[in-house]
C-alpha cells in the first residue's frame, strides 16, 4: 500500500493528506516478553491513547475515543466538500 500511495501525483492535496496519515505516523514497535506491543511514549503523547481500537487488515490503529470520533466527522466533512481525486478512488486491497 505504501509503495502505491507514494507513487500518487505528490502535488495533489489528498495524495498529501493520504501520505501524512498513512505513511508519517508509521512508527515500529517492540513486543515485551508476554508479546504484548510496547508503544512509544512519543506516540503514546501524541495520541492520547484511550479506547479505540481499529483493525486495518495486517496493522490496527489505538485511537482516543474522543479524538476518533472528531477525525471521521471531520474527514466525512472535508470528503463531502471536495472531489476525491479518481488515482485515491481506484486504490483497492
Amino acid at each position: 500500500m505504501e509503495e502505491k500511495i507514494s507513487a500518487l501525483p505528490s502535488l495533489n492535496i489528498h495524495t498529501k493528506q493520504l501520505k501524512r496519515k498513512l505513511i508519517g505516523h508509521v512508527t515500529d514497535c517492540e513486543l515485551d516478553k508476554a508479546t504484548r506491543i510496547l508503544i512509544p511514549s512519543t506516540l503514546k503523547h501524541y495520541t492520547h491513547i484511550d479506547k479505540i481500537m481499529s483493525g486495518q487488515g495486517h496493522n490496527f490503529e489505538l485511537w482516543d475515543e474522543d479524538i476518533w470520533h472528531k477525525q471521521f466527522d471531520s474527514l466525512d466533512t472535508f470528503n463531502k466538500q471536495t472531489q476525491i481525486p479518481i488515482e485515491i478512488a481506484q486504490l483497492s486491497l
